[in-house]
């Protein structure tokens, strides 16, 4: 197949985009840039939701600093991981959007002039919850939703008390840095929600992610588990084109939202946010036990290389998939 840079016409794409984005600008249009920076806050979440939430929000304004032009928070940062129980009081923590925390995150992203992408506890109606990822436009408006799709149920995982299944499909959503799209966490196991993504044209995934270890497999099962999630994910980029981008927070937690612990040995969230590129190369990882802001840079002509070179969404034998909605084929 040849390197991912080989066989590319030298200087007819950019005189080509050259043109048509002097036509764009003269009609009052501008196109995405064909570069931009993204930040991955890692970070760890204290029993106080306000604290947390004044963090992140710290956070952002630090990454802009830095240059990011697109903002990714962890799942559910505003909490330690409180599904780690099911407790009924908890459904407190969760808010309408529009609300008063998506007002606080909008601000943010007006001020850094960034895409900002937050997962959020959303109160959608009494009794009816969803994980959800806010996507926010440079400018603070509110671009949509993903509502998680794939919702675990595992020991100290326990998000099918608290959150309904996302009926939202999975959406890629035009930005000011091009059209991009978001799973959350259990998402990352399935490599459907990705390639449907993809196929809207999202030249980015990000993964907003709660995971970790429980302190008894540690020692035997830690390294392969860490290892599959990052691999999952990588695979994901290579499959369709794109950039992927995943942050986790990172820290031991016993789910303590303001003073109340859940029962149990508590998990550590192992951190290890990532970028890589198309071909699955990692262009940046943060450590396992502390917080960062992970910096990156997309490039669109490098995407574009890579996707010429190794033309998998070309040779896709789409009339052969259809078997792929039933559950199993038995």
């Amino acid at each position: 197949m040849g390197h991912p840079a080989e066989n590319r016409e030298p200087g007819t794409r950019t005189e080509n985009t050259e043109l048509v984005a002097a036509i764009l600008i003269s009609e009052g249009i501008r196109l995405p840039p064909e570069k931009f920076r993204v930040a991955l806050v890692q970070m760890s979440c204290g029993p106080e939701p306000e604290q947390n939430l004044q963090k992140a929000l710290e956070r952002i304004a630090d990454a802009a600093g830095r240059g990011a032009q697109v903002v990714c928070l962890p799942e559910l940062f505003q909490t330690q991981y409180f599904c780690q129980r099911e407790d009924h009081s908890l459904f407190d923590l969760a808010e309408p959007i529009p609300g008063p925390t998506t007002e606080k995150l909008s601000a943010a992203a007006r001020r850094g002039g960034v895409v900002l992408i937050a997962s959020l506890f959303e109160k959608r109606a009494p009794g009816l919850y969803h994980n959800t990822a806010a996507i926010f436009d440079a400018d603070g408006s509110l671009r949509g939703l993903y509502r998680k799709m794939h919702i675990p149920d595992d020991p100290l995982y326990y998000e099918k008390f608290y959150f309904t299944p996302g009926d939202l499909g999975y959406r890629a959503l035009d930005t000011s840095v091009g059209r991009v799209g978001t799973l959350v966490c259990w998402d990352q196991w399935f490599p459907e929600g990705a390639r449907l993504t993809a196929l809207q044209g999202a030249n980015i995934l990000f993964y907003p992610t709660a995971i970790g270890w429980h302190p008894a497999e540690k020692a035997e099962f830690g390294v392969a588990q860490h290892d599959a999630w990052r691999t999952i994910q990588r695979a994901h980029a290579i499959a369709n084109g794109v950039y992927v981008a995943v942050v986790n927070r990172v820290g031991f937690e016993t789910g303590n939202v303001r003073g109340k612990s859940a029962p149990g040995a508590g998990l550590e969230f192992w951190g290890a946010s990532f970028f890589c590129d198309p071909f699955g190369r990692v262009l940046a990882e943060a450590s396992h036990d502390r917080e960062e802001i992970l910096v990156g840079e997309v490039d669109l002509k490098a995407l574009e290389d890579i996707r010429r070179n190794w033309p998998f969404l070309r040779d896709r034998r789409i009339d052969s998939y259809v078997p792929i909605a039933s559950r199993l084929i038995d």
